[in-house]
């Protein structure tokens, strides 16, 4: 946990949204994944998701490498629809691989470029 704590906050040092290109940060528990889209110089979540939202409750039950594809397809769209297009990916201290990997590659593929 010590280490998870210390890869966000390097991380987050480095990566700030902007109104131009807003950050896209992800927060994963043990059951579900959390996904918002922030800009950081005005202090606002413009868009939040997460795998046990009612959008998504009737097409996945958990934030599994299942959920976190068809989170990530979902949260590519809602963005397009608020004409966002390019984001900072903020993995918030998790490794890249599994849910947060399949999230990222769902989300490029639906259109959202990080």
């Amino acid at each position: 946990m010590q280490a998870k704590i210390r890869r966000h906050r390097r991380i987050r040092k480095k990566i700030r949204g902007t109104s131009a290109c807003p950050r896209l940060c992800v927060t994963k528990s043990a059951l579900h994944l959390t996904v918002q889209i922030i800009d950081d110089e005005a202090g606002k979540t413009l868009l939040g998701l997460s795998t046990h939202s009612p959008q998504l409750r009737s097409k996945v039950k958990r934030g599994n490498r299942e959920g976190a594809k068809v989170l990530g397809a979902l949260m590519a769209e809602k963005a397009k629809a608020l004409k966002i297009e390019k984001v900072t990916f903020d993995r918030g201290g998790s490794l890249y691989h599994g849910r947060i990997r399949e999230f990222a590659e769902a989300a490029r593929e639906a259109g959202l470029k990080f």
